[in-house]
């Protein structure tokens, strides 16, 4: 038997919920055979990250090794798992992806405004509908060898992925729970996954999400009544916001919009491409004649109205953002009208939620959350009894918790004590940690190093530390404009001009700007023969002004100095 390593190298969601990226590499002896790269998602961004849309996984490691990547598997449609791929997949070497029919479709759709054809897999090449791979075939990449199993989530067409080594089995089973009774599509191929487990696994990388939840995770046909009970009992519009890929529960509400004869009109980007995707694959139907537009909703009596909206975690600028704050032209929020979050928030978004729920409130909305009734939502990830189904399924002699917090790793880890497993079988690891699995052993590797990818409005990776330092100080301790005019020898030839912008009011701090002046007619005041250029001279006012506002008013704003040389 040859000498065969597989390393193993979480560079996203291992730790941080979302923005999921797992490398998987096989080596015969020293030398690197082949890569599986599982998933391709962004993340999103906290209130210091400001200014930034969301954040994507530093690929940094794989840069040198892009020839040897056999494929990306993508688990699901949601956007911590694939949403990263068009930033990435060039920089990936364009390889073959491998997507179950649904998240094929997304992903097609997403490559069409960046001009990229994508390789995407289909069950039947001369098919153009039938993308996606085929359940029942094992695929070769490399020398690993792919099955995709189905499973149970939020969204449909999810699945688990197995993949053989020469090393061993390692069963990648991201998002999921055990939905006996799903509202569209198959139930999870229980046959498969014990079989997975009566072949040996080596390795178990299981969702960890609801390791804190007691029970068996709720199916997702309760939501189906529960939008049907709300909206018998709405008078106004009825509004429901989630993830813009949950088809699932977009289709339930559909369902039931159908049956109280009210007119569907979706609002925001994601959630209009989204769902013309999924109709265009069969997987939203929805009559012709109750199809809407935004502009008719004014026209419509508004228990005619059923409005799916994007925005559910409160994200600035969304479409429900835009309804809560008054900027949409054509619907406005009247009192009788029902909103509905049929999400929760993704831990680190709570506060963006619920101040949009105030706001919508103030409007007197009927907001409804699942913090005051039940049923409204039902988790997409199992809870601790889902996860010790899977574990007993599979049976592997080792686990590695992703997708959760580090609270949720360590939950899982007794979870698996309590079923009889060796604590020091279960690999808690952090972002850019990883570990060797050789035929007979497995030990810790070296940590790979990763840094947050931000991604705003102007690029890619163009917004660093000193970027969101700045937008910070803006934010709260505003700025201050200094112009310099200077002769060629660095010279003042006029009084320094100030400008305030949120730091003071500078007609009833005139004093305070005044003294700024001469200070900076002081520092920058000849000495002997020493000459200052324009960056030596917008360098020491940004850092003197800095020290002196912090020492007169106990605030930093934002120091911008615009030299100009005459």
């Amino acid at each position: 038997m040859e000498n065969y390593k597989i390393h193993f190298v979480p560079l996203g969601g291992i730790v941080g919920v979302t923005k999921n990226l797992y490398v998987y590499e096989l080596y015969k002896g020293d030398e690197l055979q082949d890569i599986l790269v599982v998933d391709c998602g962004i993340g999103f961004p906290q209130e210091k990250e400001f200014g930034v849309d969301f954040v994507i996984p530093d690929i940094n490691y794989l840069k040198d090794k892009v020839n040897k990547i056999r494929g990306i598997i993508l688990t699901h449609g949601h956007e911590d798992h694939i949403g990263a791929l068009p930033y990435l997949y060039n920089d990936l070497g364009s390889p073959e992806i491998y997507a179950s029919r649904l998240t094929s479709a997304f992903v097609l759709n997403k490559f069409k405004e960046y001009n990229i054809q994508p390789k995407v897999i289909r069950d039947n090449p001369r098919n153009k509908i039938n993308i996606g791979i085929d359940y029942d075939k094992e695929y070769l990449l490399g020398e690993f060898r792919v099955k995709f199993i189905r499973v149970t989530h939020s969204i449909p067409d999810t699945m688990h992925v197995l993949i053989k080594t020469p090393v061993g089995i390692f069963y990648h089973g991201p998002d999921f729970k055990f939905d006996l009774t799903p509202p569209f599509g198959s139930p999870p191929d229980f046959y498969e996954i014990i079989k997975a487990g009566h072949e040996g696994v080596l390795c178990l990388l299981s969702d960890a999400l609801g390791a804190e939840r007691e029970g068996l995770t709720l199916s997702e046909a309760i939501v189906g009544q529960t939008f049907e009970d709300e909206m018998r009992k709405t008078k106004g519009k009825f509004i429901m916001t989630t993830f813009s890929s949950n088809i699932s529960r977009i289709r339930q509400c559909v369902e039931a919009a159908i049956k109280f004869n009210r007119k569907v009109i979706f609002l925001g980007r994601s959630m209009k491409e989204n769902t013309n995707v999924a109709k265009e694959i069969g997987y939203l139907p929805i009559p012709f004649n109750l199809i809407g537009k935004e502009e008719e909703v004014k026209r419509l009596p508004p228990n005619k109205v059923c409005l799916i909206v994007a925005g559910s975690q409160g994200q600035y600028d969304s479409a429900l953002s835009k309804l809560a704050h008054k900027q949409n032209k054509n619907i406005a929020i009247r009192p009788g009208d029902k909103v509905i979050f049929s999400s929760d928030p993704i831990p680190g978004n709570e506060n963006e939620v619920y101040t949009l729920i105030e706001d919508l409130t103030m409007q007197g909305a009927d907001v409804i959350y699942s913090d005051i009734q039940d049923q409204l939502h039902a988790s997409g990830h199992g809870n601790r009894e889902d996860l010790k189904y899977l574990a007993r399924f599979t049976n592997p002699k080792y686990f590695i918790p992703i997708g959760g917090t580090v609270r949720h790793q360590r939950q899982y880890q007794r979870l698996m004590v309590d079923l009889g497993f060796g604590k020091e079988s279960v690999f808690t690891l952090m972002e850019g940690e990883t570990v060797w699995f050789l035929k007979n052993a497995v030990r810790r590797g070296d940590d790979v190093e990763t840094k947050n990818i931000y991604v705003d409005a102007y690029g890619v990776g163009d917004v660093g530390r000193v970027v969101l330092r700045d937008r910070q100080s803006l934010s709260t301790e505003g700025m201050v404009v200094a112009v310099l005019i200077v002769d060629k020898q660095g010279q003042l030839t006029v009084r320094p001009k100030l400008i305030s912008r949120g730091f003071v009011f500078e007609k009833s701090d005139r004093g305070l700007f005044e003294e700024a002046t001469i200070f900076i007619e002081k520092i920058l005041k000849p000495k002997g023969d020493r000459l200052l250029d324009a960056t030596a001279i917008k360098r020491m006012t940004e850092s003197e002004l800095e020290d002196f506002f912090y020492e007169k008013t106990g605030r930093k704003p934002l120091i911008v100095t615009d030299v100009i040389e005459i």
